[in-house]
């Protein structure tokens, strides 16, 4: 049996959990067994079923409020709970923010082999062989997990998600949570609304110092809002407090994996490239022609990004209304 740690936002199961349960129903097939999915808070049971188009045969669901807010040692316990009930071999969650709280728990109690970041499908022909990213990036590691339990995070993004057909079934579960798993508090949760969330975004549009000020980055919100990207900034951006923290990537701050990114006016430094070199296809726009991020660049603009991002926010509007 394989369980997988599902993760949604406001009762809508994310992309990236979708994305898991793929990941995990590829690996089922080629071990002969089934899939169970471990949700947690409140999710209508027709959501839940809807996991049956991705691979899944059961959902186990655990409705304890508490868990509404994430906290990472309950979390814990309710997947150990749900990889126990099921005598689960192989458990599966995200190389994101939760995954990497929640997994390396999971891994010490169940006195099992853990692989963080994985890139590739287990290679079942050597043992339990799996692929992931190490130096920041820029090289492949492949790990064999010799333990009898084995725990994988799956880097978001890495592969495409297709819907199929079917339903599984959905079962409570209590974890036998205390008030104990929950001595860290959740007093407050913020959330930004009404754009795409980077973690999830497929297009991501990013600045740096080179835009020279908050006051233009209207040209980089601009094309956004026209790509229907996520933006994103570099390090400097963030503490200057040009931009907010949250849209800090790189290798202290967060790590994507877009489909398209747009660097406009960051220079590349290896520690950028760190949280975005996973990206399927990297623009970059800078007046610097020894910017380093040119040599990671799959296509590259020279020239001031304050003339060219309209220029080409323009030529997408084009674009979509030539389709339409």
């Amino acid at each position: 049996m394989i369980v997988v740690l599902v993760e949604h936002s406001q009762g809508v199961f994310k992309k990236k959990s979708l994305e898991a349960v793929l990941y995990a129903a590829h690996i089922a097939k080629e071990m002969g067994t089934d899939i169970t999915a471990v949700a947690m808070g409140n999710v209508p049971d027709s959501e839940m079923q809807t996991l049956g188009a991705y691979g899944a045969q059961k959902v186990l669901h655990t409705t304890d409020a508490r868990l509404d807010n994430f906290n990472s040692k309950a979390y814990a316990k309710v997947v150990v709970a749900a990889a126990q009930k099921e005598n689960a071999k192989v458990i599966i969650g995200l190389h994101d923010t939760t995954g990497k709280a929640v997994m390396p728990r999971v891994a010490a109690r169940l006195q099992a082999g853990l692989v963080a970041g994985a890139v590739g499908y287990p290679d079942l022909s050597k043992g339990f062989t799996v692929k992931k990213n190490v130096f920041s990036g820029k090289a492949f590691a492949f790990v064999n997990v010799t333990s009898d339990t084995k725990v994988i995070s799956l880097m978001p993004n890495t592969f495409p998600v297709v819907k199929g057909e079917g339903s599984a079934t959905v079962e409570q579960m209590e974890a036998g949570l205390s008030d104990a798993d929950f001595s860290v508090k959740v007093l407050e949760v913020s959330k930004a609304s009404g754009s795409v969330p980077l973690s999830e975004a497929e297009l991501v549009v990013s600045g740096g110092r080179g835009l020279k000020g908050p006051e233009n980055w209207y040209v980089l919100e601009a094309l956004a809002q026209e790509l229907g990207a996520a933006t994103a900034c570099s390090r400097p951006v963030a503490d200057a407090h040009w931009r907010p923290h949250g849209e800090h990537v790189g290798q202290t701050g967060g790590t994507i994996r877009p489909n398209l990114y747009i660097a406009v006016g960051i220079s590349g430094a290896i520690q950028h490239l760190a949280g975005v070199n996973g990206s399927k296809t990297i623009v970059v726009i800078n007046k610097d022609p020894e910017a380093p991020f040119f040599k990671a660049a799959d296509y590259g603009v020279l020239g001031d990004a304050m003339e060219i991002v309209p220029k080409l926010t323009e030529a997408v509007k084009k674009f979509k209304a030539g389709q339409n």
